[in-house]
Parts: C-alpha cells; structure tokens; sequence
C-alpha cells in the first residue's frame, strides 16, 4: 500500500514540474496552444491526487451511507465538494495575503478553514443523530448540500501550489486553467466513492427489503453510526487544533 502511495506521489510530482516548465513557457510566449495541449494531464493529475489520503472520501461516504441521499444526489453531493475543494484553494491564491496570512498556519494547511470545516461536519453528525431518534430518515437537499460544502471548506494544497507559482509568473489564467481541469479529476474520484456508497446502502437495505421492520431498524442504526463517525472526527480534530494552538 505505501509503494502505491509513493507511485501516486512520484506521478503528480511528475506532472507539476512538467506544468510548471509549461507556465514559464506561457509566461514568456503568451501561447496558449502550447498550455492547452497539457492541460488535459490535469485531470490525471487531480485523479492522483484525490487517491491520496485525504479529500475527505471517509466522511463523504459515511455521510452517504448514513443518509437516505439517491445516486443523482449522491454524485451531486461529491461534485460540490470538488468544486469547494479546488475552488478554495482559487480563491485564497487570487485574493493572496489577507486571506493568506489569516487562514494559513503553515504550508498546505488553513488552520481555521479547517475548524471550520469540522465543526460544521459535526453539526451535521448530531442532525442525523437526532434524525435517527426522531425517526425522520429523509436526507433533505439541504443537508446533502451542508455536507458537501463543509467537506470541501479544507483548500486543495497542490492545487494552491499551481496558483501560487502561476502568479509569481504573471499568469495567474493559466493556474485557473489547470485547476479546473484538476476539478475533474478530483471529481470523478469523489464520485465513484460517493457512488459505491450509496450503492453499498441501497443494496444492503434491498437484501432486507422482505422485513420492513428490520429495514428501518437497520437504517437507524446506519444513521447513527455515520452520526457518530462525523461528530468523532470533527471532535477529534477540533481537539488536534486546540492542542496545536495551545503548543504554539
């Protein structure tokens, strides 16, 4: 498993430099036709890197395996947290220091953004408890969106590698251009983990689907456990931070 890991990583740090001698390129030549031809290696790129840990592909599918979401919400669910995965990491590049020099402790890491991201995670984790108590299972639209936004809130630190070395160039276009194809990628990583999820639930609950009684018992059960899971790894990595912070 760590030889793959070290494939995965040896790959994308292939793929950047590559990139990167292509910013310079663009930088000094202003031709897009030459960015454009290995702009679609960004998609590889952000595959790769979305098979890495992280991209929060554990609390993804256990809010799915928790909740009632379908396959379109699911999959709907995966896309935003893609899009706020990357688009964060656009946006702090582009609006550089102020943003900078507030959310980021160190290196790759937003310090409040992911407070913020686990906290909100945690909500989330004692809603679903209180769905499972009350017995309301229904994954409203609002909540899938809530999770899929806070899920994502923890910026992509590659893709503000690629910003912020587009920008030093003075084309920060082309960092834009390859995050976005970046966003595939990661895209269609989170979707087949948010894809196996739901279907992991709906099959298992069609397996049971002779004995409603247990059927709903059963989907307690899993909302309860994916509640659980969801206020565990905010607690826990609340508890991180204000270690952190208390060190510091």
């Amino acid at each position: 498993m760590w030889g793959v890991y070290q494939d995965l990583v040896a790959f994308q740090r292939e793929i950047y430099l590559t990139f990167a001698s292509h910013i310079r390129t663009f930088a000094e030549t202003g031709d897009w036709t030459l960015l454009a031809g290995y702009l679609p290696m960004g998609i590889l790129f952000g595959a790769a890197h979305a098979l890495t840990p992280g991209h929060s592909k554990a609390v993804l599918a256990t809010y799915l395996t928790g909740s009632t979401a379908s396959v379109p919400r699911g999959l709907a669910v995966s896309l935003l947290l893609s899009f706020v995965h990357v688009g964060m990491s656009v946006l702090i590049a582009l609006l550089s220091l102020p943003l900078v020099s507030v959310a980021f402790g160190s290196v790759g890491r937003a310090p409040l953004l992911e407070d913020l991201s686990r906290g909100l995670l945690g909500v989330i984790g004692l809603w679903m408890l209180l769905q499972a108590v009350r017995g309301a299972g229904h994954a409203h639209g609002g909540q899938a969106t809530a999770a899929g936004f806070a899920a994502g809130l923890i910026p992509c630190p590659l893709t503000l590698f690629v910003m912020t070395f587009a920008i030093s160039r003075g084309v920060p276009q082309a960092g834009v251009a390859f995050a976005a194809v970046m966003m595939i990628g990661v895209a269609l990583v989170l979707a087949a983990v948010a894809l196996a999820a739901v279907l992991f639930r709906q099959q298992l609950l069609r397996l049971l689907a002779s004995r409603p009684r247990l059927v709903d018992a059963m989907t307690r059960v899993i909302q309860v456990l994916a509640g659980i899971a969801l206020v565990l790894i905010a607690a826990n990595a609340l508890m991180d931070s204000l270690l952190i912070s208390a060190e510091s």
